[in-house]
Formats: C-alpha cells, sequence, structure tokens
C-alpha cells in the first residue's frame, strides 16, 4: 500500500475540531501541565509518551478520578513487565462507573435490545439501585476482596450489573458467552476457581431459543468453588435445586458500598483465543482499566453524556467490557443480544438507528457481508446521529472503507482500530481531530509508544515490522492467572526484545503518522524475504463475489521450500473452476505481489475461528506439519470442531 500523502477519505471540519474532547483536553493540559498548545494531535502524542507519568496525572484530573488514598506517584517501576501505575492509591471502578446516577438518576444508563429491535431503557437510578442491593447480597454469600465471580450470560442488562457489583466489593469478575460449550468455559473458569456463578437458562439467537440448563448443570458439578449459584430466567423457567434467584438479589433499596481498593488490585480476568494450551488468564486492575478506558472512551472515541455507544459484541470478548466502560464517561451503553444479521444482514444497522447510536462499533467482517450482500444503510435507515462507526477484531480492507463513505455518510467518521484482548484497549485508531486515510488506522493512541520494529529492534517508517509498545500502559496485564514465577506472561510478549512489548502483528507506522495493520507476524507469509500479512490476501481475495471467506497459511518445508496454499469457502452456487482460479491468482498477482500467488487454491467446506472470531492460522499451519490435533489446538477454543478435520486428512493424503 502507497503511503505518499493520497487524498483523505474524510477530513473533520474545523467545527467539529474545535468541539472534540481531545481538543479541549489539549488546550487544558498545555495551561495546567506542560502539554504542547501547538501542533495538533502529533505533538500531543508525542508529549503523551515522552513525559509519560505528567499525561497520566493530567488525565486523571481532567476526568475528575476519585482517589480516596492519593498516589506516593504516577509510576513507581516503569519497567516492562512489572510497571506500578499509582502506587499507594485506592478507588473503585464501580464507583466511577456509577457516577452519572447522582445528576442523570432517570436517564437512561442502558439501552437493552434483542432481536426484536425494540430498546428497553434501564435508568441510572436503576442500574445503582441493582448493583447495590446485589453488592450487598455478595457480602452476605462471604465474597471478599480478591475473590472470583464468573458469569455464564449473553450481552444484557443482567451481566453489567453482576460485573459492576462484583467490582464493587472488590471482587473479581470474569464471562463466557452462553453460546460456548461446557468445555470452552470449563478451560476458563477452572483456572480461576470461581465462588459465584451467574448463568442464564439459555438463549436466543437467529430466531431460535436455545436451551443451556444441561450446560449449566455441568458447571456447577465441575466447579467445586462454587459457594452459589444465581439463576437469570431469560427463557422463564424456574431456578434449579439450590440455585438463587436473580430477582431476589437485586430487589433491595440499599445505599451504595465501594470497596476501596489498591489501584492494581484485580478488576477482571479476560482470556486470549488459547488456540493451543488452556486460554491464557490475562488479569487487568481496576485501576489500569479506569484511567485507559477514561482516555480511551473520553478523548479517542469523544464519549459523553449526550451519547449512545453501541458495539456488537457478546461477553466471552474484549469488547464487551470496553463497551460496559462506556459508563465511566456518563454515556449510555447499547446492549445487543442476538444474531448480528437477524431477520437479515442489515439488523446492525436497524438497531444503530433505533436507538440513535451516536457510535456504532462493529467487526470489519459484518461491514464487508453488508457490502457483498447489497445492504444500503443510508438509504433504509435514519443514521443520522451515527456520528462514528468503528471496526475491530481484523483490519478493515479499503473497500469497507470506502463502503461505508458511500452508503452509510459522506462526511461519516469511519475508526479502523486495533488493540488486543492482552490490553483490553487499542493501541492504534480513533482520533476525532484527523483525517481518515482508506485501509489505514488514523494513529497511534495517546500515552502509548507504538512503533514498529525490524528484527534488529531498529525503527521503521513506512516499511513493514513487528508491532511493539516500548512503554507501559496502565491496562497490561497485572499478571496472568496461575503464573507464579510470570514467565507465560514473559515468553507471550518480552521474549523477541526485552524489556519491549511485542504484540505479534505486522504494522506500518506512516510518514503521515497514520498506522496499517497487516495481520498477525506469526502468521506472516515470508516468501523470498518479501513479508507480507495474511489480512492482505484476504482484503484482494474476497473482493471476488465468489470467495464466502478464505485462509492462506506459508508453511516451511524440509527441503528448503515454502508451500504457500490457499483455502477458499466458496459462496452459495459457485464453483472452483480454472477460471475462478485464475482470478484468483490474477487478484494476488496485480494487486499485492507475484511472490504471494498461492501454490495451490484448495476448496474448503469452511474456515474455522476461534469463539471470538479470528481465522485459525497457526494451529491450521501445525496441523498441515503434522503435529496431531489434540496438540496444534484446544479443541473448546474452536467454533466448529468438525472442520479441523479436512486439513488434518489433507495433511496425512499430501505427497
Amino acid at each position: 500500500m502507497s503511503t505518499v500523502n493520497p487524498q483523505p477519505l474524510w477530513q473533520p471540519t474545523a467545527e467539529r475540531i474545535a468541539e472534540a474532547r481531545i481538543t479541549r483536553f489539549q488546550a487544558w493540559a498545555a495551561e495546567h501541565h506542560g502539554a504542547p498548545a501547538d501542533g495538533g494531535y502529533a505533538a500531543l502524542h508525542r508529549w503523551s509518551f515522552e513525559e509519560l507519568e505528567t499525561f497520566w496525572k493530567a488525565v486523571t484530573e481532567w476526568f475528575d478520578v476519585r482517589f480516596t488514598t492519593p498516589y506516593e506517584r504516577v509510576l513507581g517501576d516503569r519497567s516492562m513487565p512489572g510497571a506500578q501505575w499509582f502506587p499507594g492509591a485506592t478507588l473503585n471502578y464501580a464507583e466511577h462507573a456509577l457516577r452519572a446516577a447522582g445528576s442523570r438518576a432517570d436517564e437512561p444508563a442502558l439501552l437493552h435490545v434483542d432481536e426484536t429491535h425494540d430498546p428497553r431503557p434501564v435508568t441510572w437510578a436503576d442500574l445503582r439501585r441493582q448493583v447495590s442491593s446485589l453488592a450487598a447480597e455478595l457480602r452476605a454469600l462471604g465474597v471478599r476482596p480478591g475473590d472470583r465471580v464468573s458469569g455464564y450470560l449473553p450481552n444484557i442488562p443482567e451481566a453489567v450489573v453482576a460485573l459492576l457489583a462484583t467490582a464493587a466489593v472488590g471482587g473479581v469478575w470474569t464471562s463466557c458467552a452462553p453460546d460456548f460449550g461446557a468445555r470452552s468455559v470449563l478451560d476458563r473458569f477452572q483456572q480461576v476457581e470461581p465462588v459465584v456463578l451467574f448463568t442464564v437458562d439459555g438463549y436466543r439467537y437467529g430466531g431460535k431459543e436455545h436451551d443451556r440448563r444441561g450446560i449449566v448443570a455441568e458447571l456447577r458439578r465441575e466447579l467445586p468453588t462454587l459457594r452459589a449459584v444465581v439463576h437469570i430466567p431469560l427463557l422463564g423457567t424456574d431456578a434449579p435445586d439450590g440455585a438463587l434467584e436473580w430477582s431476589a438479589l437485586t430487589a433491595a433499596d440499599t445505599a451504595p458500598v465501594f470497596e476501596q481498593v489498591p489501584f492494581d488490585h484485580p478488576l477482571w480476568v479476560l482470556y486470549s483465543s488459547g488456540t493451543t494450551g488452556l486460554p491464557k488468564a490475562i488479569v487487568q486492575s481496576q485501576g489500569g482499566i479506569l484511567v485507559e478506558h477514561l482516555k480511551q472512551l473520553g478523548l479517542h472515541c469523544d464519549l459523553g453524556p449526550e451519547d449512545r455507544f453501541f458495539w456488537y459484541t457478546s461477553t466471552g470478548w474484549m469488547m464487551w467490557n470496553f463497551l460496559v466502560s462506556g459508563l465511566l464517561t456518563g454515556t449510555t451503553v447499547v446492549l445487543y443480544d442476538g444474531s448480528p444479521g437477524h431477520p437479515d444482514t442489515g439488523a446492525q444497522w436497524r438497531i444503530a438507528e433505533r436507538t440513535g447510536a451516536t457510535l456504532y462499533g462493529t467487526s470489519a467482517a459484518y461491514v464487508m457481508a453488508c457490502r457483498k450482500a447489497g445492504v444500503h444503510p443510508s438509504r433504509d435507515h435514519d443514521l443520522s446521529a451515527v456520528k462514528c462507526v468503528a471496526t475491530t477484531g481484523s483490519p478493515l480492507p479499503p473497500d469497507g472503507f470506502r463502503w461505508l463513505h458511500d452508503e452509510v455518510r459522506h462526511d461519516l467518521w469511519i475508526a479502523s482500530v486495533s488493540g488486543g484482548t492482552d490490553v483490553c484497549s487499542c493501541f492504534a485508531g480513533a482520533v476525532p481531530t484527523l483525517p481518515v486515510h482508506v485501509g489505514e488506522l488514523q494513529a497511534p493512541c495517546l500515552g502509548t509508544d507504538l512503533q514498529s520494529w525490524d528484527p534488529s529492534g531498529k525503527p521503521l517508517t513506512d516499511e513493514v515490522g513487528e508491532l511493539v509498545v516500548t512503554n507501559p500502559m496502565p491496562s497490561m496485564p497485572i499478571h496472568f492467572w496461575n503464573d507464579p514465577d510470570g514467565s507465560r506472561y514473559h515468553d507471550s510478549y518480552f521474549d523477541t526484545y526485552p524489556g519491549v512489548w511485542r504484540h505479534g502483528d505486522w504494522i506500518t507506522l506512516t510518514s503521515r503518522g497514520s498506522v496499517v495493520i497487516h495481520g498477525r507476524s506469526d502468521s506472516t507469509l515470508n516468501r523470498q524475504g518479501v513479508r507480507m500479512g495474511s489480512a492482505d490476501i484476504y482484503e484482494a481475495v474476497e473482493r471476488l463475489p465468489e470467495i464466502k471467506e478464505s485462509l492462506v497459511v506459508g508453511i516451511e518445508q524440509p527441503d528448503g521450500g515454502y508451500w504457500m496454499p490457499l483455502f477458499v469457502h466458496l459462496a452459495p452456487g459457485a464453483t472452483l473452476d480454472d477460471d475462478l482460479t485464475d482470478r484468483i491468482r490474477k487478484t494476488i498477482r496485480t494487486q499485492l505481489s507475484p511472490r504471494h500467488v498461492p501454490d495451490e487454491i484448495i476448496e474448503v467446506p469452511g474456515i474455522p475461528h476461534t469463539l471470538t472470531g479470528k481465522r485459525i492460522e497457526v494451529p491450521v499451519k501445525r496441523l498441515l506439519q503434522g503435529t496431531p490435533l489434540e496438540k496444534a489446538v484446544n479443541p473448546g477454543s474452536i467454533d466448529n470442531l468438525d472442520l479441523l478435520a479436512h486439513y488434518q486428512e489433507l495433511a496425512r493424503t499430501r505427497p
């Protein structure tokens, strides 16, 4: 991709720049903390990591973070891993998430939407009351600071209440979506040994009811540390024997009590996709998430009390935790529980319209599916409230940018963002005051010293390199669960460049300051020394209407050769004949690189993904190299295990 000053797809108006919260923050930080008043975002970003402690102090003051005991300094130890943020300080995440209840009691904190697409509000006052009631009940059940509380729940208000009540008592929250099977859930929850389990009897998806009572019974049997199970009757069934009723635990009108915990006290446990071995149990802190999400949502996403924040997600993905943090900025959070494409592909646009969403987030895959399906969002829906459409999960292809621009609105702010479960935030993405260029993320985020490095650790500009972060971020994991010596944590991020976070993505930092994500570096295609991310291949190949989805891997051969097959899942009615094969090869040759034309194009019945929707390139690569299935992949982390048999058989029969 050329990085030579192309015309931007979108440019914020002078009025929009002046009104942006990040503009006001920069002026205030210049007056009070010595931030640069001139030079725009680039100057502010440089200051934010060169003066890291001053920047984060400014963030806590700007957002009025309430420290019940003051911090000794902003950064006690800045080495990675092991940076110590705000030592001595105490606070509570849930207290900050519910602050708007004091001034906007009767306004909606949450808008809950199911597959009927009719929004139902939960007011700030009612949210605070339910959290306060449930927190008191958790304390009565013996839940103490540091105890783990788990949720097997869809994206419903009860999940938000349970998370906030857990944080209020100083407990550690962890959740899985109810479409996860028992083995997948147990691979996660057994690691952290929860004392309470919140669960539904089932869920609705794609117009059908899915009964999960059998799975819940298995979870209860296999989680011996549980002291209580709380039943939420989403499908209207009675509570099983020994379970507590949700309604009884949230009925009281009690004064809120927020446990004041150290800044680095655990808030929640998130899980890596865990394609090999058990998923990594990633622990992030109350204070680290609080300040990182205030910065990310309040400055980068430009969210405030007048906004409505909708992101299509599930409780098994970090984006759900990120979505809930919209409450920190006083924003109304939209929770959608259901299929992303029910009753038709345009469903999410209908929800954005009916909820008055001002920031609507989704996956790049959904945008491309809408494009292929001929969806016309602005023709069919009133999207005048939508200021920004954001995408993540995978790089948004250039055609996705153009489609959003053409089919939603020409003055639409398109924010492709990239980060990870590992930090529950973004390394690069949305900046309301910068232009948007096709195929690019606007800029690295504040407080993030994002660089692209070559193998020797030399910074690169306008060249593909490893995504690294050379200064600590507050939301980096405080540790992994059951990793007492920190070796798994160290090996995950710091084994390539000592003391520097290596994330595992290929990126380009352009000379304009924007960012291009090329895909995972551990599945990068490296032919004759020319590296290319798999995302570049997908973006080109999946423009062809016959290709529903694809997967590419590069495999080093024992004889020094390199085998690069491209697997294609065809659209209904399509055939992988010579004509289509030739067009695929020509597309890659002309649009990307002659070196990266696949050696073989192989039709498959489907592309396997992790439970959070990522294509599993590395496990497929390992299968094709002859690794046994049980060692190549954690079966509980895959959306359709049957699909892997096809790749396993190919490895067995291939000469």
